[in-house]
């Protein structure tokens, strides 16, 4: 791991620690509801049980984040010689320092939501200077880094600001678009227009859960969307 990984095995990375923290962060998501509706009831017989499966399952968020947290610090992001490969990995540890994040209080997620943070912006700095305002990758990362806004800093007009900045960068740009990109691209784009739309609504109305990486797994309220692994 101390050399360069090729796109195909990057992507093969992303996507498989991406499939096991889902389903795992859609679990949490409808335990983690269960137990508010029978705390709303009064139901203390039964949430003994439902908090000792979410701390089961934080437990194994917990570490799988971890996990890839120290690939991405011990090697990946060192062994990193393209602008694309560093972006993409500085991406990678900004999206799991925010799933740490989602379940995490007090101090532990302030450490998470800053080093989350910290990646983002360090991916950033450097998306701006290697990469076009179209490629997948830029764009993959402005969708995360303001659902990141949204969720976890709770500053919706910073994360529209953002989501609106890199959907009209890559517009201004979209006649340069390679064949092969146009598909990637353009869904984010989407993504980017589409969670801009539930934000503007919900800083009019009550607030909703946005979307994120992918159409979201089934969830107890929708979830804003989000860059795909591989983006």
């Amino acid at each position: 791991l101390d050399q360069e990984l090729t796109i195909e095995e990057r992507n093969l990375l992303s996507v498989a620690y991406k499939n096991v923290i889902g389903a795992r962060r859609a679990s949490w998501r409808i335990v983690s509801s269960i137990e508010q509706k029978e705390e709303a009831k009064g139901n203390e017989s039964q949430l003994g049980q439902i908090k000792a499966y979410r701390d089961k399952i934080e437990a194994e968020l917990a570490k799988i984040c971890e996990d890839i947290l120290e690939v991405l610090d011990g090697h990946l992001i060192k062994s990193a010689e393209s602008g694309e490969s560093k972006v993409f990995y500085h991406k990678m540890k900004g999206d799991y320092h925010r799933y740490l994040a989602e379940f995490a209080t007090g101090d532990k997620r302030a450490v998470s939501s800053d080093a989350s943070l910290e990646a983002y912006k360090a991916a950033s700095s450097i998306a701006t200077v290697e990469l076009p305002p179209t490629h997948p990758i830029r764009l993959g990362l402005a969708l995360n880094f303001s659902v990141f806004y949204y969720e976890i800093l709770n500053a919706p007009d910073k994360a529209c600001q953002l989501a609106k900045q890199a959907f009209d960068d890559a517009i201004a740009e979209l006649d340069t678009l390679s064949e092969e990109s146009y598909k990637d691209s353009t869904l984010i784009m989407q993504l980017l227009r589409d969670n801009l739309t539930l934000w503007t609504s919900d800083l009019n109305d009550s607030v909703p859960e946005d979307k994120e990486d992918k159409p979201a797994e089934p969830a107890a309220a929708p979830e804003a969307a989000e860059a795909a692994p591989e983006a």
